[in-house]
């Protein structure tokens, strides 16, 4: 009889070894996944644009993303992901879909992602170089400054990119990616960050 396994593990599971890769030396790039997170997208129904907006300055304090952009919160993360809609970055269930229903009852639809994404956080001194060349967003300080977002593509793979807070004075760039493409993305990213040195890592707290 065959054996099963209701594990919940992470699609990166298989190939994220923890530690330094490419180039020897000091890592230019630092790559970590987090684990465990709660991932809900919001999208308004139709007319109700204006109404989620008031109920989710009315949960969260913050008005939410209107344009592509990622606001903090002092628990979580709203990234904008298209007109009138937006994802909550949370942990600890604190913002699940069963809390969150009830504040979107009458303007939204949500849907849990917290299993059809990863989360990968990438910084160092190379983090910039390394993104270009694999995507045409401009990265620049002016041009996408801290709480900037995007969706957009990597190597053919859909992405929402946004940059955090800074660490050790260095720019954090986070994206979220489909579970399914998140294994050939992870080695197209290690591929492009060989040259500059690499540290791996996986995390259970958000940067």
């Amino acid at each position: 009889m065959a054996e099963f396994s209701w594990d919940i593990k992470s699609p990166l599971d298989r190939v994220l070894v923890a530690g330094p890769h490419g180039a020897r030396g000091d890592a230019g790039v630092s790559l970590s996944e987090t684990r465990n997170f709660d991932l809900v997208q919001v999208m308004a129904r139709r007319g109700k644009g204006a109404e989620m907006a008031k109920a989710a300055k009315a949960r969260f304090g913050v008005a939410a993303p209107e344009a592509p952009k990622a606001v903090q919160t002092a628990d979580a993360t709203l990234i904008w992901s298209g007109p009138d809609q937006f994802f909550v970055l949370s942990q600890g269930g604190r913002h699940g879909i069963e809390k969150l229903a009830q504040a979107f009852a009458a303007s939204g639809s949500l849907s849990d992602q917290s299993h059809a994404r990863v989360l990968i956080s990438i910084y160092g001194g190379k983090a910039r170089e390394m993104l270009a060349k694999l995507s045409s967003i401009d990265l620049h300080p002016e041009a996408f400054p801290v709480g900037a977002a995007a969706a957009t593509s990597m190597d053919h793979t859909s992405v929402t990119l946004w940059r955090g807070e800074d660490r050790n004075g260095q720019a954090v760039f986070n994206l979220l990616v489909f579970a399914t493409f998140a294994e050939s993305l992870w080695h197209t990213i290690l591929d492009s960050a060989a040259e500059y040195g690499v540290k791996t890592s996986h995390s259970e707290e958000l940067v």
